[in-house]
């Protein structure tokens, strides 16, 4: 700690600049980290270290020698216990770089063969399907590729690799189905599996009203490169969850624009989007 606080200090010295650079970075990782833990099963972890590098300053300064010496030799084990502790935070934060973005430049681009492309029409075919679904309020969760493949997940449900239409994803997800129960996975514009079981998110962020559907959904993106569309059997709505985040639609129609934006280039996009916007003027 002490080695810490004096490299902070020797930043003030040499090339103002260069410090001033090498301090924004470092607040900025730092924050980044605390916004990657806050309300998360990590944030009680990081308050529990906090309260042992706090007893182990108490028992340094109060001079309880056992109480300190068992303490000391706990921290020899601290780099591995963090490790292990911090595991799914610490894949999740390595995921990040992969998609650090300002604006439209993405620093690492994809490479080759990471998400499958995806067609307007599965775009279409999507909404129209969503649309339906939540006026049936009929629950529905459909999980999309954007990055490495989902074989773990899509494994563990009924294969189907059958194109991606409205009629198919609504006989799916029908309550006398026996595949209704689980998770859908799209890979560009194909349904790969049917039924699948999703890892359950534990954030903190999430309200308590918010139920298993929507707890999976959320869950296999804080993991995985993907997006998941989750449709409220009770109450009809359209949500949607990326990077660990949930966000509630007021309709379909901000579904399509926030599957063209993640799914599709804006350059593809827009001039369908154009033409789908003057038709329904002229309606």
């Amino acid at each position: 700690m002490t080695e810490f606080f004096s490299r902070w200090l020797d930043a003030f010295n040499g090339d103002p600049i260069r410090n001033a650079i090498d301090i924004l970075i470092v607040t900025y990782v730092l924050y980044r980290l605390f916004m990657l833990v806050r309300g998360s099963r990590a944030m009680r972890i990081v308050l529990g270290i906090a309260i042992f590098v706090l007893v182990l300053a108490l028992s340094n300064a109060l001079e309880l020698r056992t109480l300190g010496w068992l303490l000391d030799k706990a921290t020899i084990l601290g780099p591995v216990a963090l490790v292990i502790l911090f595991l799914p935070e610490l894949r999740q934060a390595i995921e990040g770089f992969g998609r650090l973005r300002v604006g439209k430049l993405q620093f690492i681009p994809k490479f080759a063969g990471m998400g499958m492309p995806t067609e307007a029409q599965t775009v279409e075919e999507l909404v129209a399907a969503v649309a339906e679904l939540a006026a049936e309020k009929t629950g529905a969760l459909i999980v999309i590729e954007r990055g490495a493949p989902l074989e773990e997940i899509a494994n563990n449900g009924v294969i189907v690799n059958a194109k991606v239409s409205a009629p198919l994803l609504g006989s799916i997800f029908y309550e006398g189905n026996p595949l209704h129960d689980g998770a859908v996975i799209v890979r560009g514009d194909v349904i790969i599996s049917a039924a699948c079981r999703l890892p359950l998110s534990d954030s903190n962020r999430l309200s308590q009203n918010v139920h298993m559907r929507h707890r999976a959904g959320v869950g296999v993106t804080e993991q995985l490169d993907c997006i998941s569309i989750i449709v409220s059997e009770e109450r009809g709505s359209i949500s949607y969850a990326k990077e660990g985040r949930l966000r509630k639609l007021s309709n379909h129609h901000e579904l399509r624009d926030f599957l063209n934006r993640e799914l599709r280039s804006d350059e593809e996009s827009a001039p369908k989007e154009r033409i789908r916007r003057k038709r329904g003027e002229v309606k």
